[in-house]
């Protein structure tokens, strides 16, 4: 009894499409069985690159995608109809599943043939990772539309993670994790049946091709029978909310990146142990075994990982599943009493926390009066001030902290830097595409586009032809902004500001006498680096938490303008 290994993906993308394809064939050569796309900044929120926005930002924690063009250099001579494809793509997947479908098209491959997911999970967004645009309901519309379309036309394809990945990175407890996440599976499934555009037969569909993208960190007994208590509360849920029958359609089906919060500047190589225990957590449990694994690299603390550093963490997952004999046996944990007695701890807990959002009206409810994005804040700042006092040990950060210097990690080379000239070539690339296309076919597009988001008419056919008309990303997403609108979810900060006795009652009585000279309470602009949009760095600062030196990852690096757009103070656009 030996069972087919997971799906092998490394996230990966940076600089231009060129540079990313080249990589992508790279580690496709060396064993890797499926892509995960990463996307800069600009790209994920629905800017060019020549906008002011996207300055300094262009390619740098992710691949940069203007246009058909892009994607098409992306994917060249990578044969779509063959290939597994995961884009971490929120506010504009609708964009780049049109983008994806074109090449397709071009390439001949039966859209019923396509393989892959779209992130395409808004309300997690809101709650961390911070790449929203839109307000909560046409966001959910689009989320909605997505699924719709692909239910009907690509039927392989996952048409949305629920994540509970970014919800952990956060901060959140074990219990938020599965509380948020299924809370946030059912406010999409209940907008598309609430949509009337479905009937029962084709719900069952839906609700079987929706996956979630969770995270695993180093209390790896706790992770597993997380995963465990996962796969049983979705299969009573879908069951009994939903009436869905068919066991199939019930299934927990996800993919997974073990967890990058915990790695460490400080000696970095220990991160190659972390992630392997991580790794464990949701492979070692048959029940419980995700479908897809994405591993960090041991040096995303530092900076954009290598070549070399990528196969190292995909050489991990090899070992694991070829040379082991992991895949040989039924679910080792089946009947043991410990495991049972935490999974039954995790659901009853994690029941009791749900019950509460529903209560409020679900998910969409708990972010619009900030509920979760608050106890994501208390959750992160008990976490960091268990480091700083050293009550939760950091190897490397609060305990054993005497090293030898790394020869992995030394010189200029030990990561990747994206290149400047990168931003100035993907202008002149992007003006040459403008110059070349049918400007009145651009033009009738996105005017086809705006009037499908006004009649509230399925946006992918009209994005569809957006991308083939030459439609460019900044363009879709203004067009959608001026329906729409922006919004600026709450941070949460307020609700969880700490305040340790740590003899700043000086500091914040001038605070008090300089505010009220002024007129206004005084405002500080917070820019951090951190992993691509997570607000961690910020709201630690504005809820006077303790931050150690354990740095979240940096290789998804977040852009100042991108803290200071969500900060509290937001007085500036950069």
């Amino acid at each position: 009894m030996h069972d087919k290994p997971w799906i092998f993906r490394t996230y990966a993308g940076h600089s231009a499409a060129a540079e990313s394809n080249a990589l992508y064939r790279k580690n496709l050569a060396k064993g890797q069985t499926g892509l995960s796309v990463a996307f800069d900044l600009p790209t994920q929120t629905g800017y060019d690159c020549d906008h002011a926005l996207a300055r300094g930002e262009v390619g740098k924690v992710g691949v940069a995608i203007s246009h058909l063009g892009d994607m098409r250099m992306l994917f060249e001579n990578i044969p779509l109809g063959e290939m597994n494809t995961s884009m971490t793509i929120n506010a504009t997947a609708a964009w780049l599943l049109a983008l994806y479908i074109a090449v397709a098209d071009e390439q001949g491959v039966d859209r019923r043939a396509l393989q892959g997911t779209t992130q395409n999970d808004i309300i997690k967004e809101y709650l961390s990772r911070g790449t929203y645009v839109f307000p909560p309901a046409p966001s959910m519309r689009l989320t909605k539309d997505v699924i719709l379309f692909t239910t009907a036309e690509l039927p392989k394809w996952n048409p949305m993670n629920v994540c509970s990945y970014h919800l952990q990175e956060a901060g959140a407890t074990p219990v938020q994790e599965l509380a948020f996440a299924l809370a946030t599976a059912i406010a999409v499934l209940d907008t598309v049946k609430a949509s009337g555009e479905v009937d029962a037969e084709t719900f069952g569909n839906v609700v079987g091709r929706i996956s979630f993208f969770v995270n695993a960190g180093l209390k790896f007994i706790t992770e597993l029978c997380k995963m465990r208590a996962f796969a049983e509360l979705w299969d009573e849920i879908t069951a009994e909310r939903y009436g869905v029958s068919d066991p199939k359609h019930r299934l927990f089906r996800y993919g997974v990146q073990v967890n990058s919060l915990g790695l460490t500047e400080q000696q970095p190589e220990n991160n190659v142990y972390r992630i392997l225990l991580e790794t464990l957590a949701v492979t070692l449990s048959k029940r419980a075994r995700a479908r897809a694994v994405q591993l960090p690299a041991w040096n995303e603390a530092l900076g954009l990982p290598r070549p070399w550093d990528q196969q190292w963490s995909l050489r991990l997952q090899q070992v694991l599943a070829y040379e082991t004999d992991l895949l040989d046996y039924a679910d080792i944990f089946d009947g043991s009493t410990a495991i049972a007695e935490k999974v039954a701890e995790l659901k009853r807990e994690a029941t009791a926390e749900f019950a509460r959002i529903d209560a409020m009206g679900g998910a969409v409810a708990a972010v619009e009066t900030s509920y979760m994005k608050q106890k994501l804040v208390e959750s992160n700042a008990r976490r960091l001030e268990a480091i700083e006092r050293g009550e939760q040990v950091v190897i490397g950060v609060n305990k054993f902290v005497e090293t030898e210097p790394s020869p992995l990690a030394a010189g200029t080379e030990a990561i990747v830097t994206v290149p400047e000239r990168i931003e100035t070539e993907q202008i002149e690339r992007l003006n040459a595409w403008r110059e070349g296309r049918d400007a009145r076919a651009a033009a009738s597009a996105l005017d086809a586009l705006k009037t499908a988001a006004q009649e509230d008419r399925n946006i992918m056919p009209a994005s569809i032809e957006c991308a083939k008309a030459g439609v460019t990303t900044g363009e879709w997403g203004a067009a959608l902004r001026e329906v729409f609108g922006e919004y600026r979810a709450p941070t949460g900060v307020a609700g969880a500001a700490a305040h340790p006795g740590d003899g700043l009652d000086r500091v914040r009585a001038e605070v008090e006498r300089v505010s009220r000279k002024l007129g206004r309470r005084i405002k500080f602009l917070v820019g951090k680096p951190g992993l691509d949009g997570h607000s961690n760095g910020w709201s630690t600062r504005a809820s006077g938490s303790p931050r150690p030196r354990s740095s979240t990852p940096r290789s998804r690096r977040a852009c100042t303008w991108w803290d200071c757009r969500f900060s509290p103070a937001r007085t500036c656009r950069w």
